[in-house]
């Protein structure tokens, strides 16, 4: 049994925030906060897995009221060295089963978390969860990177996602479970300083559009839109990533 608490632990949470850089870049917040922002229209929102506040701070800025679900203490105290619980409040618990009091027009999970989830029936119930929150024609946004095994090499079981000085991203699959896991090695460029690579861990349950479709409709959902990315680019079968908004049916 795979503990997340141990897995987004102080030191995570701790070197969890980028300011300026990677997926706390300008370029990444803006049309990130811009479209759900829209989808929000004027109603409240509530983040499953809040972490730090990446995007629910930068949403909150731009006037939607954010409510959160987070399960790991460490990533909350790191929230509210930023902002209080009167500004964002935040409930702890699984984002499959705690409840934020009140009902809100949006519900989003993004930067793939939906797969920290390891089964499919734990999946299942997130989306039904996030049904539990919307009012009826409220919308569930999910962003969620593509399994990429048709680059898997014959006979091997690894993907090579990042590579680049002082960083290494590689993914091993466990396909008849679809399980992957993330083997993140940091290391000093130069070879002469002597210091030793640091590899952390983090296990993923992968989920292909079509499965994740299927989940939606179970839970009382219907796609009604999918991009790429958060510019709205077209999702095509060379598409790494997917943002896929959910409408949840009129009752």
């Amino acid at each position: 049994m795979i503990n997340q608490q141990q897995l987004w632990d102080e030191e995570a949470a701790g070197q969890y925030d980028t300011p300026g850089e990677g997926m706390f870049s300008p370029e990444v917040l803006v049309p990130t906060v811009e479209v759900l922002s829209g989808l929000a229209a004027g109603g409240p929102a509530v983040e499953f897995a809040i972490g730090t506040g990446r995007v629910a701070i930068p949403l909150s800025e731009a006037g939607v009221p954010v409510s959160g679900i987070e399960l790991s203490h460490a990533m909350i105290s790191r929230l509210r060295e930023k902002v209080g619980e009167d500004r964002i409040p935040v409930v702890q618990g699984d984002m499959s089963q705690a409840r934020v009091d009140g009902e809100f027009s949006l519900a989003f999970l993004v930067f793939n978390t939906i797969a920290n989830l390891l089964t499919q029936d734990e999946q299942i119930r997130c989306f039904e969860n996030a049904a539990r929150h919307l009012a009826p024609g409220g919308r569930f946004v999910i962003e969620l990177w593509v399994p990429q095994l048709r680059l898997l090499p014959p006979g091997h079981g690894g993907t090579v996602e990042v590579s680049q000085p002082g960083y290494l991203l590689v993914d091993t699959y466990d396909v008849l479970r679809q399980h992957v896991i993330s083997h993140h090695v940091h290391f000093s460029p130069e070879l002469s300083d002597g210091r030793e690579a640091k590899i952390g861990r983090t296990p993923h349950r992968y989920i292909w559009p079509s499965e994740l479709d299927l989940m939606a409709r179970v839970a009382g959902f219907q796609l009604e839109s999918r991009w790429a990315d958060w510019d709205r680019s077209e999702f095509t079968a060379e598409s790494r990533s997917h943002v896929s908004v959910y409408r949840l049916n009129t009752r």
